[in-house]
């Protein structure tokens, strides 16, 4: 069997979490379970991420098992020659050393019986909290097994610690392969942005009927035709009012002539996602009203950009977006200053939140919402508390994360315009939304996701050829 591709950086991974764990823990890492979609059909499997972060391995049924003194123990799925006619050819346990690089390998048949055997005179047990159903009640059966031989003179674990936490520290910063599969998957993505574009001009032009669902279809063939697995979530295609709606699905509604296409889309490559949202007109011309809202937003992401660097927060893109979406909101007539007051009075009331809901990014990695601590380890204890204007809530301030080189995010400003009293008309079902993504680098940041036009102007010349 080959060895993976990669398997130094495995296990070079391993080491640095085995270095974590504390004289005498143990850390036990699942892969995903397979899920039934109905009858007798799985739905399409995907690996669990940090077990995939840890091994690069990806058949299901698996299990990986770290000491503090690096030693690693996989359980895979045995070799059986009549499933794998049916199923594909499996690693199998006699394979897996050399091919993964872990010391030694089992059948997942036997892991009831081994990981009581290798919980033993440890201290502390290690597992992700909260990830993988039913985890909990596995690891209290094995220490219950091991409870059972003290009288023997086993040593049973007394303490148990989440996994994710040093594993969320060690993927919140990329490697440089990282990056490059990253790189990889947004210049598929954005590929298939121009196709999506393109299609609509020229479907609109030819007079023939545009569903969203067309749309979807050219961004699934693009990525596969380029070796994507997956997409890296459910494709939002959203035309005219259905923009509005933040994580509506791309389905059977009309593209219409003169109204606005957002779409939201990535796809997944070697495990990695990529993440490009791109609000276009469907026609390949911007009327008045959404060139001037676009343009808008367009701002509002180049000052998220320029505060992306390193030593900054990860809520100084949002700031920088938000002051700029606010302005405008102003100056456009969407808030009427009458009623809202100036600049910093919609910023601290937070009026523009009616037109600007959500966050202006998150990190990006093995998972489209990756994982990571976004408030700084080293000032957990600082602490305010402020008063929500829209919910009156009590909020829990902690000092945002310091931006560091490896970290990659998303930077995704939008403003949706819902018809209400007091907006203009000329608004009315506008939605827009622009999502780049960032790897922090020492100077600032480097986008992955250009390949496909941002400015309206190129949109343009890109829909009209």
């Amino acid at each position: 069997m080959t060895a993976i591709p990669h398997q130094a950086l495995y296990a070079d991974r391993r080491a640095r979490l085995a270095a974590q764990l504390g004289a005498g823990g143990v850390a036990i890492v699942p892969t995903a379970p397979e899920h039934t979609r109905n009858r007798d059909s799985e739905y399409l499997f995907r690996f669990d991420s940090y077990f995939y972060y840890l091994t690069g391995f990806t058949e299901p049924r698996a299990w990986l098992v770290i000491t503090a003194e690096g030693h690693t123990t996989l359980f895979c799925q045995p070799k059986d020659l009549e499933r794998e006619i049916w199923d594909g050819i499996r690693l199998g346990p006699q394979a897996a050393p050399g091919a993964l690089g872990v010391d030694e390998a089992f059948s997942v048949d036997e892991l009831d019986t081994r990981l009581p055997q290798l919980l033993e005179n440890r201290h502390t047990v290690w597992y992700p909290f909260a990830v993988h159903t039913g985890l909990e009640t596995r690891v209290d059966g094995w220490l219950q097994k091991v409870r059972a031989r003290v009288r023997y003179g086993a040593l049973c674990p007394d303490a148990q610690r989440d996994l994710c936490g040093p594993l969320d520290e060690m993927r919140l910063i990329k490697d440089a392969h990282e990056i490059d599969v990253m790189r990889r998957a947004a210049q598929i993505s954005a590929q298939a942005h121009i196709r999506a574009m393109r299609r609509s001009a020229a479907t609109l032009r030819a007079g023939q009927d545009l569903r969203e669902y067309h749309l979807d279809a050219e961004l699934l063939h693009e990525f596969r035709q380029h070796g994507s697995q997956y997409p890296a979530y459910g494709s939002i295609v959203a035309a005219g009012a259905n923009a509005c709606v933040l994580h509506y699905r791309a389905d059977a509604a009309p593209v219409r002539d003169g109204e606005l296409v957002l779409i939201d889309a990535g796809c997944e490559l070697d495990g990695y996602a990529s993440d490009i949202t791109r609000t276009f007109p469907a026609n390949g011309k911007f009327t008045g009203p959404q060139r001037d809202l676009y343009d808008l937003v367009l701002a509002s992401q180049e000052a998220a950009i320029a505060a992306t660097r390193p030593g900054s927060r990860f809520v100084d893109p949002h700031d920088a977006t938000v002051k700029v979406l606010a302005q405008g909101m102003l100056d456009l007539g969407l808030l009427n200053r009458n009623d809202v007051g100036h600049l910093d009075d919609v910023i601290a009331e937070r009026h523009y939140f009616r037109f600007y809901m959500h966050r202006t990014g998150h990190w990006l990695g093995l998972d489209v919402h990756d994982v990571g601590s976004y408030v700084e380890p080293s000032e957990l204890g600082q602490l305010s508390e402020r008063q929500d204007p829209l919910s009156g809530e009590t909020i829990k301030d902690r000092p945002s994360r310091v931006l560091r080189p490896g970290m990659v995010l998303t930077i995704e400003p939008g403003l949706y315009v819902s018809p209400a009293p007091g907006v203009p008309e000329h608004f009315w079902n506008i939605g827009i939304r622009i999502e780049d993504d960032a790897v922090v680098t020492e100077n600032g940041c480097e986008l992955l996701t250009r390949g496909v036009p941002v400015k309206a102007d190129e949109i343009e010349a890109l829909m009209g050829g």
